[in-house]
């Protein structure tokens, strides 16, 4: 079982708060054993003041952070003058190699910490410009989702602390994992990014809701040539409006999403089968095996094989994930991957 320790700094944002525990208390790895013992904690514990209307009671003092393999340090409304207990423990797990994260606002903490100097980080977008003034020696990525630099993380605001959650998921129980908790919390699909020093999720957020039956459709296609002209017909609209549409809700173009929903299942079939990787690029539909090479190296840094050597799932020769083999089945029967169309 992988030890959480989430760090409450008060005033806590509560919705952040609440994030680590609904997501990584999620996980059902085998057998019904938990994946995440999540404890929260706070150098006073008892009544911890919110953001909002409510208190918290926090039942556990930064000890909780000793034997914790992850510290997740969430939002709070104080970005100045932290407890320097706090920052105390927190230099203290760093140095004892612990992963290291924080959600929103709580990126400030470890900024105060001293763990983000020389690193790259992000944090919730309207405090860009403060972040940057009180601490230039953070390289600050303000428009991703989350960043990793070495063990230690940081996510954008609110909702973009489930995205992180859901990377955590999927570095230590694997792809097929990861989108069961997706689906379980009603989230998007993992946004993945390369696996390179720090990662950089490729995939905006969401931001409409028009086209998302032609996307669900689309990704129950994935391994088929569709076209502009297909999404189009699907969407009873014409192209053009398709991709004015589209740009709109995704940030991206028909086909560049396609090509990214297609990387994303090659990564899940890479790590959690052990199908040859001519039957990978058909079924996430990116076609040969020459392109799954280049779009992997691209997005990740690794060929095929490197990638699955790297985070592959499975014992050799058996095909799936032990225990976890309903991820890959519980799509939909033709639900493979959409096909990227030229």
């Amino acid at each position: 079982m992988h030890r959480i320790a989430v760090v409450a700094v008060p005033p806590v944002t509560t919705f952040d708060l609440s994030i680590p525990e609904l997501v990584l208390g999620a996980v059902d790895v085998v057998d019904g054993v938990a994946g995440y013992r999540v404890r929260v904690c706070t150098a006073e514990p008892g009544a911890v003041v919110g953001t909002g209307s409510l208190d918290i009671v926090v039942p556990h003092g930064l000890d909780a952070m000793d034997d914790a393999d992850t510290v997740i340090v969430t939002g709070t409304g104080a970005r100045a003058d932290a407890d320097p207990r706090i920052l105390a423990a927190l230099r203290t797990a760093a140095a004892a190699g612990k992963r290291v994260a924080s959600i929103c606002t709580g990126a400030f903490v470890l900024a105060q910490a001293g763990l983000l100097d020389g690193r790259a980080a992000t944090t919730y977008w309207t405090m860009t410009e403060e972040f940057r003034r009180r601490f230039p020696a953070v390289d600050l990525r303000p428009d991703v989702l989350y960043v990793e630099d070495g063990p230690i993380l940081t996510s954008a605001g609110l909702s973009a602390g489930i995205d992180l959650c859901l990377h955590l998921i999927r570095t230590d129980y694997g792809a097929a994992t990861a989108n069961i908790v997706a689906r379980l919390v009603v989230a998007a699909p993992v946004r993945p990014g390369g696996q390179a020093q720090f990662i950089e999720s490729p995939l905006p957020p969401e931001s409409g809701v028009s086209l998302a039956d032609t996307r669900a459709w689309a990704l129950a296609r994935l391994d088929e040539p569709l076209t502009l002209a297909d999404l189009a017909a699907h969407a009873n609209t014409s192209v053009r409006t398709l991709t004015r549409r589209f740009h709109a809700e995704t940030s991206l173009s028909p086909l560049q999403w396609l090509l990214h929903q297609r990387v994303d299942r090659a990564r899940e079939l890479l790590e959690t089968t052990d199908l040859s990787m001519e039957l990978v690029a058909h079924h996430s539909g990116v076609g040969t095996t020459d392109s799954l090479r280049k779009h992997l190296v691209r997005r990740t840094g690794l060929t095929p094989s490197g990638y699955r050597a790297a985070f592959t799932r499975i014992p050799a020769g058996t095909g799936e994930v032990p225990g976890m083999s309903r991820a890959f089945h519980a799509l939909p029967v033709d639900a493979k991957s959409p096909t990227q169309s030229s």
